[in-house]
């Protein structure tokens, strides 16, 4: 992994690699200056992305991210690469597509895989680079192109070909031989061919290892002209539509490490055949209508075939569909165990395990005899991934985390587990996840977890813990849950230093105090670029250049309702605080979490008005400040947040009109009840007109104001009539005034009389 240029000032880049980049970007289009540093009058190795080697001074790799993630696969000294892997913020970064720009015969490693905005409209320009080895180009749309095979096949020093998820249609099925000369490794998975495997495929060189087709709707049964790829040690196809009988002739390659047929139609039994496979290190043909006497595979056989205990190198057993009691002999097969369905009590591992997977089973008993057998007590384990969440466990965790120093992940949720979490969890400095959910656990979480200092996830909800939120865990956690506990005290401010955060979840205890002003320092929130921290894990496994992938999950309320999130949780990020005993106000700086999507404070004690600076949390999708104290008019600036799809500011003491905005007036009526004082759609309370309006609201800005507008009102009307009846007496009671009034009346009447005829016949 590499995140710097490494150049040393003594060196200067060769003028043949210097020349090959300045083409290059004479047909990049770079509307953010990217290569601004790319001149002449500068040294190419003190170009920016630009990285030579310190000995030869070629130029051994280009990084250019557009973002401050970056994740570079390969390198390869005296190798030009361009690398432009993982650029999501790049605006409209183009390829060039004719010859002048990128004819090399340095080039051997492109990788321009994982780009959103990259625009490859086609691969024309591929020959040119005569000397590439290695091309991946995964996740980039190549629908437009139609010859893109024959392109390919134009590079003669090829060796490894990944066109994943490029929406290719067209397999060339009419094609008889693919010029591919030196081709190790294929990957065409997550394509739409949706169509038998060409026979070019067959045909290729005899020193191809690895090909992968998963995802592709392919069908057909598979020919027996595979066997023409003596070498072969990977074929995974998982997840396509072939049929008819897993062939016996499988059991004829010399070197197949890797054989996954998971998620297909294949029918009858598995063959004896396999056993021949002494190499073979995964073993997946789960999600199939198998039948016969491996009906353990699909079905409910408790005998696994006696052919697969011959087996000296199997690591990965995928058994689904199925539920046997195992016994000793089984767990001992296997070093990693991936989805299998058992029943009965818990095995002692064999210390060469590297991965057990025995989740949604019904297995019982304590741990302790899984963890605590004489045969790991010397420490010496490679267990690296625990998961056995959803049985029917019971006791208590147990002490002998101390022989399991290699976990990275711990997976105990739903089960009948008690006691306290023990001390030495701490002696797994290694451990990333940590889920003890949904158990009986009772007491404080142990400050020795503090050593955990990797720990990425850590969830522990739904139990009976308490004390107070731990501060000590890692500041490179991203997950924290500890919803529906007895967790008490106040959130500390030093919950802040915890920059890395995308879940907050403490819903459910009874914590008190203010929320702290300096959740603004949650660095990860402030923008909308949360995704790079993907939840998932990567860990070796004994064979060299393997690897195990696992995606973390996370139950969480959001939207009114309860959400598993799991492939899609590093797109989620969230604070819920709802259901304690939190007072004070909210403080503004909590809306400058612009990359936060659901917000719940929800049956608190919250007081004062809803900051205006709710406005710039744009990327909300989920608001709930129900059940409060919180006053006052509901800001306008609410009303611009577009995403937002779930609101509920019920029960409050909120007042006056509901902004207008298609957003707010689109929630229902129950997102508003319970404020007696608020009105305007989508409630059916009309709002006072302008004028009486702001005298509405002069009540709540000063009683002594209302008041004396009220008796100003009645003074004037009493004065008004007073004054009416003093001269009616006066008339009535003084006999010249009296016919002068009349006398007054009769010449008023005259002239109105008058005014009206002359101005009738006016108009006649």
């Amino acid at each position: 992994m590499f995140n710097t240029v490494f150049c040393s000032f003594n060196i200067r880049c060769n003028q043949q690699d210097m020349h090959a980049l300045l083409n290059f970007k004479q047909g990049v289009t770079d509307p953010t200056d990217v290569l601004s540093s790319w001149t002449t009058k500068i040294d190419c190795c003190n170009w920016k992305g630009v990285i030579c080697s310190n000995i030869t001074s070629r130029v051994t790799g280009i990084s250019l991210p557009c973002s401050t993630t970056l994740i570079t696969s390969y390198r390869d000294e005296e190798a030009l690469q361009f690398d432009y892997q993982h650029n999501h913020n790049c605006q409209n970064l183009s390829i060039p597509t004719s010859r002048q720009c990128v004819n090399s015969s340095t080039l051997r490693y492109l990788d321009l895989s994982l780009n959103r905005n990259l625009v490859i409209n086609n691969l024309k320009w591929l020959p040119y680079i005569s000397s590439l080895e290695y091309l991946i180009l995964d996740d980039n749309d190549l629908s437009k192109e139609t010859n893109w095979l024959s392109l390919v096949t134009m590079l003669p020093s090829l060796s490894f070909l990944s066109l994943g998820n490029c929406q290719l249609t067209d397999l060339s099925l009419s094609l008889q031989y693919a010029n591919f000369t030196a081709l190790q490794d294929l990957y065409l998975s997550y394509n739409e061919f949706k169509s038998e495997l060409p026979k070019w495929l067959f045909n290729l060189s005899s020193t191809i290892y690895s090909l992968h087709f998963s995802s592709n709707s392919l069908v057909g049964h598979l020919p027996k002209d595979l066997l023409n790829l003596r070498e072969l040690e990977d074929l995974v196809m998982p997840t396509n539509n072939f049929d008819g009988p897993i062939p016996d002739w499988f059991g004829e390659f010399k070197h197949l490490k890797t054989l996954d047929l998971e998620e297909n139609m294949f029918s009858g039994s598995i063959p004896t055949n396999l056993g021949n496979l002494s190499t073979l290190i995964v073993l997946d043909v789960a999600s199939n209508p198998l039948t016969g006497v491996e009906l353990v595979f699909g079905f409910s056989n408790p005998d696994l075939p006696a052919w697969l205990y011959t087996q000296r190198s199997v690591e990965t057993l995928a058994i689904v569909g199925s539920s046997f009691e195992a016994s000793d002999k089984f767990w001992n097969f296997v070093s990693t165990i991936a989805e299998v369905q058992v029943h009965g009590c818990l095995p002692q591992l064999s210390p060469n395990v590297v991965s057990v997977v025995l989740s949604n089973n019904s297995l019982s008993g304590e741990l302790s005899r899984l963890l605590c057998g004489h045969n790991v007590s010397n420490g010496k384990n490679n267990l690296l991934y625990l998961d056995i969440s959803s049985n029917n466990l019971s006791g208590g965790l147990t002490n002998c985390w101390k022989n399991w120093k290699s976990l990275v992940a711990i997976h105990l949720g739903s089960n009948n587990l008690s006691g306290k979490i023990p001390s030495s969890l701490g002696f797994l400095s290694n451990l990333n996840s940590l889920h003890l959910h949904e158990n009986k656990l009772h007491g404080q979480i142990p400050l020795s977890l503090q050593n955990c200092r990797s720990l990425l996830v850590f969830n522990v909800r739904n139990n009976q813990l308490s004390g107070n939120i731990p501060l000590w865990i890692s500041h490179g956690v991203l997950a924290l849950q500890l919803r529906s506990n007895h967790f008490t005290g106040k959130i500390s401010p030093q919950i802040c230093e915890m920059s890395s955060l995308i879940v907050l979840d403490i819903a459910q205890n009874t914590i008190s105090g203010n929320i702290p002003s300096c959740l603004s320092n949650i660095k990860t929130l402030l923008f909308n670029n949360v995704s790079h921290n993907k939840l998932s894990f990567e860990f070796p496994s004994p064979s060299p250049h393997r690897y195990f992938f696992s995606d973390d999950s996370l139950e969480l309320v959001t939207k009114g309702q309860v959400l598993e999130y799991e492939k899609n949780l590093h797109f989620m990020t969230l604070i819920d605080m709802s259901s304690n005993n939190l007072s004070g106000t909210i403080p503004p700086q909590m809306f400058s979490l612009v990359g936060l999507h659901s917000l719940n404070l929800s049956n608190n004690k919250l007081a004062g008005e809803i900051p205006d600076e709710i406005g710039n949390m744009k990327n909300l999708e989920s608001l709930d400040f129900s059940t409060n104290q919180l006053g006052g008019e509901i800001p306008q600036s609410l009303s611009r947040l577009s995403f937002l799809s779930y609101m509920n500011l019920s029960f409050n003491d909120l007042t006056g009109k509901i902004p207008s905005g298609t957003q707010l007036q689109g929630f229902s009526t129950l997102s508003y009840m319970g404020n007696h004082d608020l009105c305007g759609p989508p409630l059916t309370k009309t709002c006072f007109p302008n004028d009486k309006h702001k005298d509405r609201e002069v009540v709540h800005e000063g009683g002594n104001q209302f008041k004396f507008l009220t008796w100003f009102y009645i003074g004037m009307e009493s004065g008004f009539v007073t004054g009416f009846l003093g001269v009616c007496c006066t008339i009535l009671l003084n006999r010249k005034l009296r016919h002068a009034s009349i006398k007054f009346v009769y010449d008023l009447k005259d002239r109105i009389h008058n005014m009206v005829v002359t101005n009738i016949n006016r108009f006649s």
